[in-house]
């Protein structure tokens, strides 16, 4: 038979009132620091309304060793890039994201500010797709024509949604209606924080609606590893043309990432 010792009745006393001191601690709705920190750090991620967990967004890069102005990725590998432009009917965005999901593609989607107004859930959507979200200027116009103030209005104004929206502005930007930034719109997109200006060598062509079969031949022989591939998200054709794209990919040894993934 164990022996009880004198100290045991005062250890037992002493569990008690610590016991008594937290539940009055809990029920006065303070925890203790021990169960404090137990109950607020870490806390489990929740998935939003797509079922997707959030995670962070992520801000823009400096790549060494790449151009102000990106047009494509390194040949030697086996990745490519496929760009969206974030416009149109948001039901053909969610669509496009599916499918490239489904296949294991990620993809990177250079939004257009008032786009996000209309369809604010949507960069959450993206970046926790695991996608690259990314500024494709506030209007949609002719930055390349704008005067300085507007140009850089155009700029700011759309980092300022992605911001809101994701806590970052977003990872890259591309100027809207011109395939390359002018030495103006390249100075102010650096000013805004973004390294480099994303471009592509590879044109869907897309936004035409030429039909999906021809959207996936503009595409196939075009392109080689590295390259970046300019598409849309307004177009029921790109939805269609999607996965015979990314099939195409795949038996060509191809993998569908984001900019972000190619030039790492």
């Amino acid at each position: 038979m164990r022996r009880v010792t004198q100290a045991e009745p005062i250890r037992r006393r002493s569990a008690l009132r610590a016991g008594a001191g937290l539940t009055a601690a809990l029920a006065a709705g303070c925890a203790a620091p021990a169960e404090q920190a137990a109950t607020t750090t870490a806390p489990a991620p929740k998935p939003d309304r797509t079922g997707l967990t959030t995670r962070a967004a992520p801000g823009p890069r400096r790549f060494p060793g790449q151009p102000g102005q990106i047009s494509h990725g390194p040949r030697s590998g086996d990745r490519v890039a496929l760009t969206f432009h974030g416009q149109g009917d948001p039901d053909i965005a969610r669509a496009i994201l599916s499918r490239a999901e489904r296949a294991h593609a990620r993809i990177t989607v250079l939004a257009v500010g008032t786009w996000l107004d209309a369809h604010p859930e949507l960069a959450r959507r993206i970046i926790d797709g695991g996608h690259d979200l990314g500024n494709h200027t506030m209007r949609h116009i002719g930055i390349s024509d704008l005067p300085e103030a507007e140009a850089r209005a155009e700029i700011t104004g759309c980092a300022d949604r992605i911001r809101r929206l994701t806590g970052s502005i977003g990872s890259w930007f591309r100027p809207s209606r011109t395939r390359t930034a002018t030495p103006l719109v390249a100075r102010l997109a650096h000013g805004a924080g973004y390294p480099h200006v994303l471009s592509y060598d590879v044109d869907s062509l897309d936004y035409t609606s030429p039909g999906a079969d021809a959207v996936v031949q503009n595409v196939v022989p075009a392109v080689r590893p590295g390259s970046i591939v300019s598409l849309h998200f307004g177009y029921a054709d790109t939805v269609r043309a999607l996965p015979s794209l990314l099939d195409h990919l795949d038996r060509r040894g191809l993998t569908a990432v984001t900019c972000t993934e190619l030039l790492s």
